[in-house]
């Protein structure tokens, strides 16, 4: 997500008012409870992290989603007149919601390092987009290019989100990593901008994401996924 907002309630959580809080729904809250033990890894990290809260309607959007506007990452939570929100909780296994809000914040926050780092739709040294012909209609080619760099990063975020998991909480990890391909293996159209199932693959046991940084971990796997990708 990287479009601005007109109308929001941001949540500077070093600075988090009870005020904000009491205009929040439940189902608002719901997710932050679930994804509040990666918001407190963030504080900890003193990374440059807001929560964004839509209180327009906003129907169709992801319910969790990254920006990142003036330096700042913006976890942007887009829930109300919005049915995903509560149809993607109604869908977890309760005895996962938890560890699944997290793995997903996590996600999120793969997006935000890959910001902060300048990368974000950056390929690595040492690798090169495959060419597309030049002759191809050029908004056709540009959406190519763009789908490759949306799939890129979203398979950074998958492989940040299975590193947390590993780490907090390594004993549901197996089914953590199920949940997460069959979400990537739902009406996909092989190649598009969701379909990181060719990384997944690669971490299915998990020994790829063993660097201590949940960041570094995931990058190791996301370089060998590369390298069948471009």
């Amino acid at each position: 997500m990287r479009r601005l907002f007109s109308a929001m309630l941001v949540w500077q959580f070093f600075m988090a008012s009870t005020s904000v809080a009491a205009d929040l729904t439940d189902l608002e809250q719901r997710w932050l409870s679930g994804i509040w033990p990666v918001v407190s890894y963030a504080r900890k990290a003193e990374l440059p992290l807001d929560i964004v809260v839509q209180p327009q309607p906003t129907p169709g959007l992801t319910p969790l989603g990254m920006a990142y506007v003036d330096g700042r990452c913006k976890l942007v939570l887009s829930m109300r007149g919005n049915a995903k929100a509560q149809t993607l909780l109604d869908r977890i296994d309760p005895a996962l919601l938890d560890i699944t809000l997290e793995l997903m914040a996590a996600h999120e926050l793969g997006h935000c390092h890959r910001y902060l780092q300048g990368a974000f739709d950056v390929l690595p040294a040492g690798f090169t987009a495959d060419p597309v012909p030049e002759t191809l209609d050029p908004e056709l080619r540009a959406a190519f290019l763009a789908m490759k760099a949306t799939r890129r990063e979203e398979a950074y975020g998958d492989l940040v989100g299975l590193a947390w998991t590993k780490r907090h909480h390594p004993e549901r990890y197996v089914a953590l990593h199920a949940w997460l391909f069959s979400q990537r293996s739902q009406d996909v159209i092989r190649g598009s901008d969701h379909d990181t199932r060719a990384w997944l693959r690669l971490v299915d046991d998990s020994a790829l994401l063993a660097d201590p940084s949940m960041f570094e971990g995931a990058a190791a796997a996301w370089t060998l996924g590369l390298d069948a990708d471009e």
